[in-house]
């Protein structure tokens, strides 16, 4: 990795930061919530398709990055109705959607 990538990728992360937030900060957030999720999600008796759970995994990020980071960046709210809609179209297709 040359200078060059590595002032563009620091240059990516300070601006990341600014809408992400710490990233420390961020990933324990994070982890927090999906570890709450995952223990009671084993509970299921069904349990979740992979779309379901990677869904919830990625919700969780999200939810992270609006805690941690800027809560006003449309983004991130966009993208957790975006995957939530990935799971509701898939079910429609399936016909398993109650």
């Amino acid at each position: 990795m040359t200078s060059d990538d590595t002032d563009t990728t620091q240059a990516l992360l300070d601006q990341r930061a600014k809408t992400h937030g710490n990233y420390m900060l961020h990933a324990e957030i994070t982890q927090d919530l999906k570890s709450t999720m995952r223990h009671h999600i084993s509970d299921l008796t069904l349990g979740l398709d992979d779309d379901m759970q990677e869904t919830l995994d990625m919700i969780a990020h999200k939810i992270g990055r609006i805690i941690a980071g800027n809560p006003s960046v449309i983004d991130h709210w966009a993208d957790i109705a975006g995957y939530a809609q990935l799971v509701a179209n898939r079910l429609k297709v399936d016909g398993n959607g109650i």
